[in-house]
């Protein structure tokens, strides 16, 4: 099995593509190692001393490291313990899949709105962000302002706020005209 490694704009994320199918739809984020329990590849990952955080895409695997740890150390441990998992073929996620869309439910007077904010978000933005590691999903939408969930790479990076502000608050005031600002929820 040859896994590829790619760079992400977060210097303390790498991006694993093994190959193969990681999830068969959606994604799934673990910021920390308890969240990962029930991700038999997670709970590999999260043993590599210095792993903080991963997160799982239809064909890549997002890695977050500690700010004290090199990649030149944890890379190959890494790069190991997803070897060992599809070696395995054991699933990625136990019990339920996640939701393929991963954007929060609202419904309510703005519900046309938020119906264009998620068509945007998942034509236009998603595909973009999951070529460098993340992913960002829809969290809500108050007088104006949206709340968008960053997660994978996308989630502590430093170029994060210019392309929630620059690029995402743009793209969403230039089609929908309700649209005045756009936030991140932690």
């Amino acid at each position: 099995m040859f896994i590829q490694t790619e760079t992400t704009p977060n210097p303390a994320t790498l991006k694993f593509l093994p190959g193969e199918s990681v999830l068969g739809s959606g994604t799934a984020d673990f910021p920390a190692p308890e969240a990962g329990e029930k991700s038999p590849l997670a709970r590999r990952i999260f043993a590599v001393d210095g792993v903080t955080g991963v997160f799982l895409g239809r064909d890549f695997v997002t890695v977050t490291k500690a700010e004290t740890f090199a990649w030149d150390h944890l890379k190959p441990s890494v790069l190991g313990a997803i070897m060992e998992h599809f070696q395995s073929g054991a699933p990625a996620i136990e019990g339920d899949a996640p939701e393929s869309a991963g954007h929060a439910d609202h419904d309510g007077p703005d519900s046309e709105i938020i119906v264009q904010i998620k068509e945007l978000l998942d034509t236009r933005v998603r595909p973009a962000v999951a070529q460098d590691g993340g992913d960002i999903t829809f969290h809500g939408f108050d007088r104006g302002v949206v709340y968008l969930h960053m997660q994978g790479a996308c989630a502590g990076c430093p170029s994060s706020t210019l392309t929630l502000k620059m690029g995402i608050e743009n793209l969403l005031r230039h089609y929908i005209p309700e649209v005045i600002e756009v936030r991140p929820i932690a």
